[in-house]
């Protein structure tokens, strides 16, 4: 693939500046079927979710409330137990009950395994949601642009260079389709970011001097009582996945990407550079904690000089938290929120947003590719904290970094590597 990030910088550059649910045009438009035509109106948009847990569910209420005449079809996972929860969660739940009759998931539509988004995709969907854990993000989104599938795609868009680049790919084929392509990263929906943002382009608080993003946070474990013996070393993973950097990615490309990809937003493209350091002070090095830091600091350089500063922590409970962004003017700053007015849960707000999308009642939207860089950018940060190295945006997007397994077995052995270690570990 090319690896031009001046041309990739130039295209999102584009489509940040001129505001969140816009893209650069599309250079080709192919019809394969009436739904991928913006402005059709059938009666209902069928969706199929592919990852059942939390979030996937989650994601599912929000589209049922936010939106009319949509309903959900199909579900994959490669756990039955979670598919089931899953359903039963959305079928019974408080928030969810009142759409029962929108949740239509025949037992032939259910799918377990690791080509269950194979068959999801091979239903008769309009939209997939991707919510599977963020390592299987590129092969599960690049299928689902082959099939030409509208796309809610959860945050991050991948753990590592190789396979961003591969999501970016197919992110360009999106473009060209004029498929819709709806992010998790749900702040670029909330209507006092978008209002904020857009003065701070406008130059309510000066030109920018200086960036902040923080998520100082708690940790999520996800297995605290441990393995349960009968399961393999891939499943194992699975279960435990936030704790494995290969399915995970570290928390500052996981769930720091959110205070990161409103910088990028802010600057309308990505960093140039950055110096990251990191560790894992509190995280005890067994098996329930896998790989990963619990706290990683970088500054980042734009390209005009201008510099971010980013910090992320999982510490246990009952300590300092602050999740938040904070940009510097030479006329005053803001928080990015405090100038504009509050809207509705963007989490809702989003489904509405993409239904419209699709539907050409609304702006044409596709984050794809800016999304794609904000991950790229945090990896960048976790790739120098691990190495000790400066990081720069062009060794990124030629890094031949590529943690995806070559092959997939609930049983399969699984070496977890060690606690990446500065000076030892290298940067490929």
């Amino acid at each position: 693939m090319s690896n031009n990030s001046n041309d990739i910088s130039r295209r999102s550059f584009l489509q940040r500046s001129s505001g969140a649910g816009t893209v650069a045009a599309a250079t080709a438009f192919t019809i394969v079927r009436p739904q991928l035509v913006r402005g059709w109106a059938g009666e209902k948009l069928k969706a199929g979710l592919i990852g059942c847990g939390g979030r996937g569910t989650a994601a599912v209420g929000n589209l049922l409330e936010g939106t009319e005449n949509t309903e959900l079809v199909a579900m994959g996972d490669i756990f039955e137990d979670k598919l089931e929860t899953s359903l039963r969660r959305l079928r019974e739940g408080r928030q969810t009950a009142k759409y029962a009759d929108r949740i239509q998931v025949a037992p032939d539509k259910r799918f377990v395994g690791f080509d269950a988004f194979k068959k999801v995709l091979a239903s008769d969907v309009d939209i997939v949601m991707l919510c599977t854990p963020p390592g299987y993000r590129p092969m599960h989104f690049e299928a689902a642009i082959a099939a030409k599938k509208h796309v809610f795609c959860e945050k991050p868009f991948g753990t590592d260079p190789v396979g961003v680049r591969r999501f970016m790919e197919a992110a360009k084929k999106s473009q060209e389709l004029k498929l819709t392509v709806m992010s998790g990263a749900q702040r670029h929906f909330q209507k006092e970011y978008q209002q904020t943002v857009e003065k701070i382009k406008n130059g309510a608080i000066g030109d920018v001097v200086a960036t902040y993003a923080y998520w100082v946070g708690t940790p999520v474990i996800q297995q605290p009582k441990g393995r349960d013996p009968k399961w393999g070393d891939m499943e194992w993973q699975h279960r435990n996945w936030y704790s494995h950097v290969w399915i995970c990615g570290d928390q500052v490309v996981e769930q720091h990407l959110h205070n990161i990809d409103v910088i990028c937003w802010v600057m309308g493209t990505h960093p140039d550079k950055v110096v990251a350091t990191g560790g894992a002070v509190w995280r005890p090095k067994d098996e329930i904690h896998g790989n990963i830091y619990d706290h990683i600091s970088a500054d980042f350089t734009f390209a005009n000089g201008v510099q971010m500063s980013s910090y992320c922590r999982q510490f246990p409970r009952g300590l300092y938290t602050n999740v938040s962004e904070r940009v510097v003017g030479t006329k005053g700053s803001s928080n990015c929120r405090d100038l504009g007015e509050r809207g509705i849960n963007p989490y809702v707000q989003e489904h509405t947003d993409m239904v419209k999308s699709i539907r050409g009642d609304g702006p044409y939207i596709n984050h794809a590719m800016p999304v794609a860089e904000s991950t790229l950018t945090c990896i960048m940060a976790r790739e120098s904290a691990y190495s000790g190295q400066m990081i720069t945006w062009d060794q990124i997007m030629n890094s031949k970094l590529d943690l995806m397994p070559k092959e997939f077995d609930y049983k399969l052995k699984m070496d977890v590597p060690p606690l990446p270690v500065p000076g030892q570990y290298k940067f490929v």
